[in-house]
């Protein structure tokens, strides 16, 4: 009898949580999702996407269709995702560029990180590796700053994303030399240049000119990273290399829409931890030199906000002024 209550009583409780759950959130997903990067395709942030979001639809069991939306250093992508329905079907992994540069980058913008979006999860760090044509005379980060100071306003560097830019500047600024800043839509577009000989060097991920540097047509000379990547071991870090003041982070985040129900939030954190522990993910993922890291959604909001705080120093520091 006692058995029989107590399995009534749990029955019961579960029917009033069901209850008290929004509709949304009770069949959720019935649907495709959309998952927008501003990647463009074949750079780092489109591989992590595209792999994540293939597992998440399978977890899912609805299509997870990756929505490719470039420019504006993510703030077109930010946008739309900021304008959706907070019903979980528009989903956005994101760098740090528009979520946390931005903010320092533009005098206004069009969304604000903290109130706009909705925190899912921490995904992980983006490597970055300091690369130059191999016509520069440098063959150290020391060299390199040694050959701008003796030849001031003649080596240029490309960009594709904020860490390119703000990381190229703060370089500059911290070394005291005179560099000439190259924007692009994005690293494809001036890894071309760059090989070309067009630009002299760029703040770039392994996507883009790992394979480059090994056969000999790119040299890298640092990685931002805090220790040495495994995918180039024997380049030093840039601290290593004599920029210890150099502070720039690159991460990734998946975000939603502000307001998704708590639910839902919840499930696609659950979700995405599970994904990022399946081995393959893992694998293909590492080979795009991107380092897993899950969180909760409250711990992605206290990092957000630090590193909007943070970037806005980086960009003062490096002389950048907001447009």
């Amino acid at each position: 009898m006692k058995t029989w209550i107590a399995s009534a009583l749990v029955g019961a409780l579960a029917a009033a949580l069901a209850a008290a759950m929004p509709a949304e959130a009770q069949d959720y997903p019935n649907r495709p999702i959309r998952l927008v990067t501003f990647g463009t395709p074949g750079t780092t942030s489109d591989v992590v996407t595209r792999t994540v979001g293939k597992r998440l639809s399978e977890r899912l069991g609805q299509p997870v269709v990756v929505d490719n939306k470039p420019g504006a250093d993510g703030v077109i992508a930010a946008s739309d995702v900021a304008k959706a329905a907070p019903d979980g079907y528009t989903l956005f992994f994101a760098s740090n560029t528009p979520v946390a540069a931005a903010p320092a980058l533009r005098k206004s913008l069009p969304y604000d990180p903290m109130k706009d979006l909705t925190p899912i999860t921490m995904m992980g760090y983006f490597t970055f590796f300091l690369y130059v044509n191999p016509a520069v005379p440098a063959k150290t980060l020391g060299e390199l700053i040694a050959y701008a100071k003796a030849n001031p306003g003649k080596l240029s560097y490309g960009s594709g994303n904020a860490t390119g830019s703000v990381g190229g500047a703060q370089i500059a600024a911290l070394s005291g030399v005179d560099m000439v800043h190259v924007p692009y839509k994005g690293e494809p577009q001036a890894l071309v240049d760059l090989l070309m000989g067009r630009i002299d060097l760029m703040i770039a991920t392994p996507t883009t000119g790992l394979s480059h540097t090994k056969e000999g047509k790119l040299r890298a000379l640092a990685t931002t990273l805090k220790e040495r990547s495994p995918m180039l071991p024997d380049v030093p870090t840039i601290y290593e290399a004599g920029l210890p003041q150099f502070t720039i982070t690159s991460w990734g985040g998946m975000f939603g829409p502000a307001k998704m129900p708590k639910e839902i939030v919840a499930r696609l954190n659950k979700e995405l931890a599970e994904v990022m522990k399946d081995p393959e993910v893992a694998r293909i993922i590492a080979n795009q030199g991107f380092m897993l890291a899950a969180s909760t959604p409250e711990e992605l909001q206290s990092f957000l906000k630090d590193q909007i705080a943070a970037w806005k120093v980086s960009v003062k520091a490096a002389g950048i002024e907001p447009e």
